[in-house]
C-alpha cells in the first residue's frame, strides 16, 4: 500500500530543549497507525508539526513528505510549504481532533455554526443553506441526537462525549485523507471512551481514512490501530504490528509501559510498575 505521509528524521527544538529527536514514521493510505508513549515523550509535538500548528518558537527540521493530494504534482514536503499553502491543506486534506473538546470548541459560537464554518472555509461557493445542510449531515453521522433541534445549542449544553463527537464531525466534514487523533478519549469515562473508539473505527472504515492515533494508553491503541510506534524522550524506540508489540515487545521501555497498565488481575496491594529511563 502506498505511503500517504512519510516523516523522515524529524527534529523539533524549543530553545535548548529537544522535544523530538530524529523521528521517522510512515502512514499508509487507509492505515491506522498508533503513536504511543508517556506524557512529554513528543507525541503531540510530532502531530502538530504535520499540519503546521507548532508555535513560532519551535525550530523544526527534517522532511514530511505528503502525497495525498494532486498526484500529478507528486509528493510535497509539508515543512517547506508556505503558511498559505498549509492553510489550504488543514481541515481539507489533513484534519485533527484535539485532546480536550471543551477548550477546542468556541464557547460563544453555536455548534452548528462551528461545523458549518469548516465546510465554508474550503468551499467559498457554499451558501449558508448548503453549509448548514452539510453540517447537519456531519453531526448526524457522528450520532448527535435531535440535530435539527440542537443545531443552535452551545458547547456547554452538551456532554463531554457529545462534544468529542462534534469535534469529529468538524474534522471529517471535508472528507480528509488523513485524520490525526491526539488523545481523543483522554478526558472521557471508560464507557464513553469505548463509544468514541467504536465511532472512530466505523468512520475510518467507511471513509477509507488514514489515521494517526495518539495515546499514552497501549490498550486503547490496541483497539483501533493495526500498527504501532512507541515513543520515548522524543525518539521512536519500537515499531511493529499491534499484535506483535503488545504480546512480544522487544524494547525494555515497551515492556515497562505494558507492565504499568492495571488489569483485573493486578494486585492492588502493590504499587504499579514504574516506567524507568529504559534503554534497549
Amino acid at each position: 500500500m502506498a505511503a500517504l505521509l512519510q516523516i523522515r528524521d524529524l527534529k523539533i527544538n524549543f530553545g535548548a530543549t529537544e522535544a523530538v529527536r530524529g523521528v521517522s514514521l510512515e502512514v499508509d493510505e487507509g492505515e491506522v497507525l498508533g503513536l504511543v508513549g508517556e506524557s512529554g515523550s513528543g507525541k503531540s509535538a510530532t502531530a502538530l508539526a504535520i499540519p503546521g500548528l507548532l508555535p513560532p518558537t519551535a525550530k523544526v527540521s527534517g522532511q514530511m513528505l505528503w502525497s495525498g493530494d494532486n498526484k500529478q504534482q507528486g509528493t510535497i514536503d509539508l515543512l517547506r510549504e508556505t503558511p498559505n499553502e498549509l492553510r489550504k491543506l488543514r481541515g481539507r486534506s489533513i484534519a485533527m481532533i484535539f485532546q480536550e473538546p471543551m477548550t477546542a470548541l468556541n464557547p460563544v459560537m453555536t455548534i452548528g455554526r462551528q461545523v458549518a464554518e469548516c465546510a465554508e472555509a474550503h468551499a467559498k461557493s457554499f451558501t449558508r443553506r448548503e453549509s448548514k445542510r452539510r453540517a447537519m449531515e456531519a453531526l448526524e453521522e457522528v450520532a448527535i441526537p435531535a440535530v435539527e433541534r440542537r443545531f443552535n445549542d452551545y458547547p456547554h449544553q452538551f456532554s463531554g462525549g457529545q462534544r468529542q463527537r462534534i469535534l469529529i464531525a468538524i474534522a471529517l466534514i471535508n472528507k480528509p485523507r488523513l485524520l490525526i487523533a491526539d488523545e481523543p478519549t483522554t478526558a472521557l469515562d471508560v464507557t464513553v471512551q469505548s463509544q468514541i473508539l467504536a465511532l472512530l473505527g466505523k468512520l475510518q472504515r467507511e471513509h477509507g481514512l488514514a489515521m494517526l492515533f495518539i495515546s499514552h494508553d497501549l490498550a486503547v491503541v490496541g483497539e483501533v490501530a493495526s500498527r504501532v510506534a512507541v515513543m520515548r524522550a522524543g525518539q521512536i524506540v519500537e515499531t511493529g504490528a499491534v499484535s506483535d508489540v503488545l504480546t512480544r515487545p522487544k524494547h525494555t521501555y515497551t515492556r515497562e509501559l505494558l507492565a504499568a497498565v492495571p488489569t483485573l488481575r493486578t494486585d492492588r496491594t502493590k504499587p504499579l510498575a514504574m516506567v524507568q529511563n529504559a534503554t534497549a
